[in-house]
C-alpha cells in the first residue's frame, strides 16, 4: 500500500467517499496487523529452528503460516517446517509442507532434495526419482543426489528380494514411546540395555527437539520357562544413571561392570548437547557417573561401543576434523582414559550423518547412515576391512532396512547370526526394537544307485565322500539310498561302487550359494557281467568317421575309464544284416578301431582297450528296458534276421537300428601298468 494516502490534506480527504476510505483504510490495519503477527511468530519460530529445536519451531511457523498472506513468505515458513518434520524423521508430514512450499514457487534446490528424500521414505520411488533428476538439473555434481537416485533405481529389488534375516518385532520390549538402541550386558544374550521415552522415565519434560519425553535406561532379561523377554525396569532405582536429563545409548564392558552412556543434559529451557559418561557397577549397583572426557568442545558425544577387550571406544560426535554432518569416531584407552580420537575416514563417514556404531568381536562394524545409498531414511550398514586395512561398506538391506530408519543394530556373540534393532517402519508405533535372525545354511545330499542295465536300485552299494575341508568317509547305501548331510562352502566328490559294477561320480559344490539347498542325483552303476551299450554313437552311411556328437558319448566312456583306472574293455561295434557278411564285419571292425583311436587320443592306455567288429553275428537281445519303449517287442526276444522279416515294414527298421550300436564289456577288473 502506498503510505502517501496517510498525509493526503484535509479538503481532498473530505471529497472521498467516506464509505470507502473507511474499507481501505479497515484493509490497510488488517493487513499491516497480520503482517507484524506473522513477522512475530516467524521470529520466534526461526529462533527455535537455528538452535536445533525442530518440535518447538513447527506449532510457532504454523501460527506464522496461518497469519502470513503474501505468497513469497508462505512459500519459505512451509519450507521450514518441512524443515523441522525432516530433522525428526517425520517425513510423511515434511513431504506435505515441501509440496505446498514448491506449489507457492519455493525454488530453494535443498528443498527440492529433501522432498525427495520424503518420497523415497514414503515408498513413492518413481515420484523421487523425478525430484531428485530435478535438483540435479540445479546442482549437477551433487553425490548425495546421485545416491538417492541409485536407491530408487534399486529399492524395489532389495524389497522384492529380501536377505534370508528373519525380522520379528519384540513386544515385550516395546511400549507406546519410543523403545530403541538396545545393548547386550556383558556381552551376554540374555540381558539387555534398552533406551525408552515410556511413561516410567524419569525425566517428565519433553525434547524441543524431537517433542518426545526424555529418554532413559531400562533392562531386561530373558525368561527362560517362558521364553521372552521380562518387562523392562529402570537400570538404577536411586536415580544416578537416569535423571531429569536425556539419557540413552549405552555400552557395557565384556565383563559388565563398567558402562559407558550417552546424556543430554538441559538447562532450564536451554538443550546443551550430549555428552559420554562412565559408570562402574560394584555389588550390582551402578555408581556415580563421571564425564569422560574425550571430544573437547564439541557439543555432541554420543551413541558408544566397546570392543570386546574393552580398549577401543567407537562413539559418535560433530567435532572438528570431520567429513560433515555426524562422524563415527574411534579413541583407545580402557575404562574411563581414552587418547585423542581418531575419525574413521571417508570410506564410513560422509557429508552426511554416520551415527550408531557397533563392533562385533570379529572385526565388522555396523552403523547407521543417511548418506550411503540406502531404502528411506537411516540404513544400516556393514563395514569390514580389505587386506590394505580400507573399510568395504555394504547395505543390510531388506529386510533389517526398510524405507524408514534403521539404527542400533547389535549381534549377539557366537557364530550365529541374531541380535536386536530399532526402526520406525511401518507398523511400528514409534521407534520400536525389533530381533533378527540369520537361520544357517542347510545344504543335503540324496542319492539313488541303480543298475545302468536293468534301472533296479542296487542294495548294499557304498559311497565315498570327499570334501575340500577334509571329509573322507564312507557310506553304506542300504536300498539303493543314501543321505549326507554337507558343510557350507566346500567342494564334494561322491563316488558309488560295488564288486560287479563300474564305478560312478558325482561333484558338487555349496561354495557362494545363498540360501539352503537340497541335492539331488542318480549313480548308474553299469554291471560288468554283460555288455554296456555306448548311446548315440552314429556314423555316416557306410563310414567309420565318428560324427560329432558321438565323440561326446565316447567322452564319457573315458571319464568311466578314468574313474575305474584297473578295468581292461572291449569296444564293440554292431550291424544289421544289410549287406554281405564280410562288408559288414570289416565295416564294424573300423568303427571299433575309430573308437578306441578317438578314446586313446583323450589320454586312455592303448593297452586298456580292444578293439572288435562283429558285424551282424552278434543280433541284440531284447532287454527290460527296450521292451518298455516298444510295445511290440518283449524281453529276451533275440532281434535275428528271422525274427526282424516277420514284422511290419516300419518296425523292421526300428529293430535293425537296434542292432545297429556301439557296447563296450569288461575284460578284466586287475589291469596295472
Amino acid at each position: 500500500m502506498d503510505l502517501k494516502w496517510l498525509f493526503l490534506p484535509p479538503n481532498v480527504k473530505d471529497q472521498m467517499k467516506k464509505p470507502v476510505f473507511l474499507k481501505i483504510l479497515l484493509l490497510f490495519w488488517v493487513i499491516l496487523f497480520a503482517s507484524c503477527t506473522a513477522r512475530r511468530y516467524m521470529n520466534t519460530a526461526t529462533v527455535s529452528y537455528e538452535i536445533g529445536e525442530y518440535y518447538n519451531s513447527i506449532e510457532k511457523n504454523k501460527k506464522a503460516y496461518r497469519s502470513q498472506k503474501l505468497r513469497n513468505e508462505k512459500n519459505k515458513i512451509a519450507f521450514q517446517i518441512g524443515e523441522a518434520y525432516y530433522h525428526i524423521s517425520d517425513f510423511a508430514k515434511a513431504a506435505v509442507w515441501y509440496k505446498n512450499a514448491i506449489k507457492q514457487k519455493n525454488n530453494d534446490p535443498q528443498c527440492m532434495l529433501h522432498y525427495a528424500d520424503c518420497l523415497k521414505a514414503t515408498q513413492k520411488y518413481e515420484e523421487a526419482l523425478v525430484w531428485y533428476q530435478t535438483y540435479l538439473g540445479v546442482k549437477a555434481d551433487d553425490q548425495y543426489a546421485k545416491n538417492g537416485i541409485e536407491a530408487c533405481k534399486t529399492a524395489n529389488s532389495w524389497l522384492d528380494k529380501p536377505s534370508r534375516y528373519i525380522v520379528n518385532t519384540v513386544k515385550e520390549l516395546n511400549s507406546k514411546d519410543n523403545d530403541y538402541c538396545p545393548a547386550f550386558v556383558g556381552g551376554r544374550d540374555n540381558e539387555l540395555i534398552i533406551t525408552s521415552t515410556r511413561d516410567l522415565s524419569t525425566g517428565k519434560r519433553k525434547s524441543n527437539i524431537t517433542g518426545t519425553r526424555y529418554a532413559d535406561l531400562f533392562t531386561s532379561n530373558f525368561e527362560i520357562q517362558k521364553q521372552r523377554w521380562g518387562k523392562p525396569k529402570s537400570i538404577d532405582e536411586n536415580n544416578i544413571i537416569n535423571t531429569m536429563s536425556d539419557e540413552g545409548a549405552a555400552t557395557t564392558s565384556d565383563k559388565g561392570d563398567i558402562m559407558i552412556f550417552t546424556r543430554c543434559r538441559y538447562d532450564k529451557q536451554k538443550d546443551m548437547g550430549s555428552e559420554l559418561l562412565v559408570s562402574n557397577q560394584s555389588h550390582g549397583e551402578w555408581g556415580e557417573p563421571t564425564l569422560l572426557k574425550i571430544v573437547g568442545d564439541s557439543l555432541i558425544a554420543a551413541h558408544p561401543s566397546l570392543s570386546l577387550d574393552g580398549t577401543t571406544l567407537y562413539f559418535v560426535s560433530d567435532r572438528p576434523g570431520g567429513y560433515g554432518g555426524k562422524d563415527i569416531w574411534m579413541a583407545t584407552g580402557k575404562g574411563s582414559t581414552f587418547e585423542k580420537p581418531e575419525n574413521l575416514g571417508p570410506e564410513i563417514n560422509t557429508p552426511g550423518d554416520e551415527m550408531f556404531p557397533f563392533i562385533r568381536e570379529n572385526g565388522e562394524l555396523y552403523f547407521s547412515s543417511n548418506y550411503h545409498t540406502g531404502l528411506g531414511g537411516l540404513d544400516i550398514f556393514k563395514a569390514v576391512k580389505d587386506e590394505k586395512g580400507k573399510w568395504k561398506i555394504e547395505n543390510m538391506k531388506a529386510p533389517i532396512n526398510s524405507p524408514g530408519d534403521d539404527f542400533g543394530i547389535i549381534f549377539a556373540k557366537g557364530e550365529v547370526e541374531k541380535g536386536y534393532f530399532s526402526s520406525n517402519r511401518k507398523g511400528s508405533k514409534s521407534d520400536d526394537i525389533y530381533s533378527f535372525y540369520l537361520p544357517p545354511k542347510i545344504y543335503n545330499a540324496t542319492g539313488e544307485i541303480f543298475n545302468k542295465e536293468t534301472n533296479q536300485k542296487i542294495d548294499g552299494a557304498q559311497v565315498r565322500i570327499i570334501g575340500t575341508d577334509g571329509t573322507n568317509l564312507k557310506i553304506r547305501a542300504n536300498g539303493g539310498r543314501f543321505q549326507y548331510k554337507l558343510k557350507p562352502e566346500t567342494e564334494y566328490v561322491f563316488a558309488a561302487f560295488k564288486d560287479g559294477y563300474l564305478n560312478d561320480k558325482a561333484r558338487l559344490t555349496t561354495i557362494g550359494l545363498d540360501d539352503s539347498k537340497d541335492f539331488r542325483f542318480v549313480f548308474k552303476l553299469a554291471p560288468t557281467d554283460e555288455p554296456i551299450k555306448i548311446n548315440n554313437i552314429n556314423y555316416e552311411f557306410g563310414s567309420y568317421e565318428l560324427t560329432e556328437g558321438s565323440k561326446a558319448s565316447l567322452d564319457s566312456l573315458v571319464q568311466l575309464l578314468v574313474l575305474n583306472p584297473t578295468i581292461k574293455i572291449e569296444l564293440m561295434a554292431h550291424t544289421d544284416y544289410v549287406g554281405s557278411d564280410k562288408y559288414n564285419s570289416e565295416l564294424s571292425q573300423k568303427r571299433a578301431q575309430s573308437a578306441v583311436d578317438y578314446i586313446i587320443s583323450k589320454g586312455i592306455t592303448a593297452a586298456r582297450l580292444v578293439a572288435k567288429g562283429y558285424g551282424e553275428t552278434w543280433p541284440k537281445k531284447v532287454t527290460k528296458e527296450i521292451a518298455k519303449q516298444y510295445s511290440w517287442l518283449k524281453r529276451g526276444d533275440e532281434l535275428t534276421e528271422e525274427f526282424i522279416l516277420k514284422l511290419p515294414p516300419d518296425q523292421q527298421e526300428i529293430a535293425k537300428a537296434i542292432n545297429r550300436r556301439t557296447e563296450f564289456r569288461v575284460l578284466s577288473n586287475d589291469f596295472h601298468e
